[in-house]
């Protein structure tokens, strides 16, 4: 692989970067380092000679001063071989084992772009989101990676000459439109979040370029080329706007509401404010304007409708204005900004309203059983930020997951004091009545979602419901099984109930009847021999067996994607089915198989009859990515669970060599 280290006055840093390069574990044939001096006057180049001659790996280039980090990165590109490329800034440090970590998951995932965790060295500013937890491979879509454009991670070099990538000559925002691109045309990213991997550090001397050219004409080419960018990889639509609504909030509302006040009123409003104005009527749909913060939405209002004097007013107020409280009216909450309501300025209410981004507080502090054990109670706290106390009316919503249902209310009482230092105000508590809670009737099976629509002063806000680990009971984690009474219809009362907390600590429950974990009318699970990834279920219904009819093979993924086959009927008579799943079509993830049925919500296990081997195929020709799915022992109720994932071809061949 190549690091390629653009140099400009870098002393004393230069040093520690260089040699954090060197001394990777990544393996010395294994990295070629490629520092570009940009034209240094206070001894860097001599420097970079200096470690060359100690490194062979390392080779130096000496260039006249090109004004950025572009130029000298570009060069480095022109010269690099290695088969990733990576941007290491000379007043910054590797962390040891970061590139054979990065070049690790990028052979593993088969992915064109790997983020390395930063490190703030003195006080500079790095992302954080991204890296909360490992992700092998993800996309700008699912993940926080494009919060952060700068181009200081690993790039596979295929997709840089690929896409003719190269760093515009700007002296700020000049990586922003790189690294955008290759995200919006990479094949998979990854993370590696469980080791610091790339230290970023201010300069002693202070001349960084992110500190010398803040200042709106440095930054507004790199801005307009990020909108380009987006614009012509994306198609118009929910995509396009979740990527450029973090260049309308950092690029275009950030640095008009921050830097436009600095500028002389000449350049402000022939030069700047056009280009601005620009952007806003170009890029921000009505859709993603209807995402922003009322700060930002005031502002592409104020550049849509060509009003200058007032998006002058609106920067320099910024801050005092980002104070102003919030007003409620008719059951929605706004921004008391001095624009609101005016007649004089006729902004719209939309431009002010808050109430679906005020934050909502909220905990489930105790679950027990009462009545019986028919009774779930939940008792909690929850409030709207800055809106008083709960109102009568906050309920608990019941919502199905995975079928059709519609919603159930469930009353709560407020006012209720629930642990020492808590608002009596924003307490509450629950009964649900598993045996009445579907207007009068049992609770359907399958599972349900818990969420709570908190009201406050008129204003309604609906989350989910959820718990911190420290809230967790046993009466939780195992779940009560009840026996239907003697007389008790089949499917008219649950038998088990087992409320559960999800990864990300929200609450739900699930509700199975006697009949949910009854012998499968499975009778064979076995990979078709002429179509390879494709998994047949055969199975027959006997006459004993009673309850609903399977009607498709359901496959769920942990993460709640769905696919589904028919069953197919002999027309025999013999009440024999066949359903052929393609799972080269299932994305990579655990697969949950089971049948479901024409009754809502009830869904039958599929348990493989005898031992079934995993298979391999390739993803999308034989010179695809090969992929493989196995199954895993221990799915709920015995039911087969298949996991699908890209072979890691590294892991692979260091186990058939030992």
């Amino acid at each position: 692989m190549s690091v390629i280290i653009p140099a400009y006055n870098s002393m004393p840093e230069l040093t520690a970067c260089v040699t954090s390069a060197m001394e990777q574990t990544l393996g010395p044939d294994e990295i070629e380092i490629i520092a570009v001096d940009d034209g240094s006057t206070d001894g860097t180049g001599a420097e970079l000679d200096r470690l060359a001659r100690t490194c062979s790996r390392m080779r130096v280039v000496h260039q006249p001063n090109s004004g950025g980090a572009g130029g000298p990165r570009n060069t480095g590109l022109d010269l690099a071989r290695g088969d990733y490329v990576f941007f290491l800034d000379s007043d910054d440090y590797l962390g040891p084992d970061a590139l054979r970590r990065m070049v690790a998951m990028a052979d593993e995932n088969r992915t064109d772009v790997v983020l390395g965790k930063m490190v703030s060295v003195g006080g500079r500013a790095v992302p954080t989101a991204v890296f909360s937890h490992n992700q092998p491979r993800t996309d700008i879509f699912s993940s926080a990676a494009y919060r952060t454009l700068g181009c200081w991670k690993l790039f596979r070099r295929s997709l840089i000459e690929r896409l003719g990538l190269r760093f515009p000559p700007y002296r700020n925002c000049e990586d922003k439109p790189f690294t955008a691109a290759a995200y919006l045309n990479a094949d998979g990213i990854s993370v590696v979040a469980d080791y610091d991997c790339y230290y970023s550090r201010n300069r002693q001397n202070g001349n960084n370029l992110t500190l010398t050219a803040a200042d709106l004409v440095h930054r507004m080419d790199g801005t307009r080329l990020c909108f380009e960018t987006v614009a012509r990889y994306l198609e118009p639509g929910p995509r396009r706007d979740r990527i450029m609504r973090r260049h309308v909030e950092w690029e275009l509302c950030g640095p008009l509401r921050a830097l436009l006040p600095r500028e002389s009123e000449r350049r402000a409003r022939e030069h700047f404010y056009p280009q601005f104005r620009h952007w806003a009527r170009s890029y921000v749909s009505d859709g993603l304007f209807r995402s922003l913060a009322p700060p930002d939405r005031l502002i592409v209002h104020l550049l849509r409708t060509d009003r200058y004097e007032d998006l002058m007013t609106v920067a320099r107020n910024a801050k005092e204005d980002a104070a102003r409280d919030n007003v409620v009216d008719k059951g929605r909450v706004y921004w008391s900004h001095p624009f609101f309501r005016d007649p004089a300025k006729a902004v719209p209410d939309d431009c002010f309203d808050v109430t679906d981004r005020l934050p909502v507080h909220h905990e489930l502090t105790e679950v027990s059983w009462t009545g019986d054990g028919h009774v779930l109670r939940l008792t909690g706290h929850a409030r709207i930020e800055s809106l008083g106390p709960l109102q009568p009316t906050t309920r608990l919503i019941l919502r199905p997951n995975g079928f059709r249902h519609p919603d159930i209310p469930v009353p709560v009482t407020v006012g209720t004091a629930v642990r020492p230092g808590d608002d009596p105000a924003t307490g509450f508590t629950v009964d649900v009545d598993l045996r009445t809670a579907d207007a009068g009737s049992p609770l359907k099976d399958g599972l349900w979602d818990v969420h709570l629509d908190v009201r406050a002063q008129g204003v309604r806000r609906t989350v989910r419901l959820r718990t911190t680990s420290t809230a967790t009971d046993s009466r939780r984690a195992t779940p009560p099984r009840r026996e239907p009474a003697a007389d008790a219809r089949p499917g008219t009362e649950p038998a088990t109930a087992r409320p559960f907390l999800t990864a990300q600590g929200h609450f739900s429950l699930e509700v199975r009847s006697p009949d949910a974990g009854a012998a499968s009318p499975v009778t064979e699970v076995a990979w078709d021999p002429s179509r390879r990834a494709t998994l047949v279920v055969s199975g027959r219904l006997t006459g004993e067996a009673g309850g609903p009819r399977p009607t498709a093979l359901h496959a769920e993924a942990d993460r709640g994607s769905v696919r589904e086959v028919p069953l197919l009927y002999a027309r025999d008579g013999s009440r024999s089915f066949t359903a052929r799943m393609p799972v080269r079509k299932l994305r990579p993830g655990r697969w949950t198989l089971t049948l479901r049925t024409e009754a809502p919500g009830r869904r039958l296990p599929v348990r493989a009859t005898t031992e079934l081997p995993g298979t391999r195929w390739f993803r999308t020709s034989r010179l695809g990515y090969p992929y493989y799915a196995k199954p895993l022992r221990n799915g709920p109720r015995g039911t087969l669970v298949l996991r699908v994932a890209p072979i890691r071809l590294v892991a692979a061949v260091r186990r058939l060599l030992g």
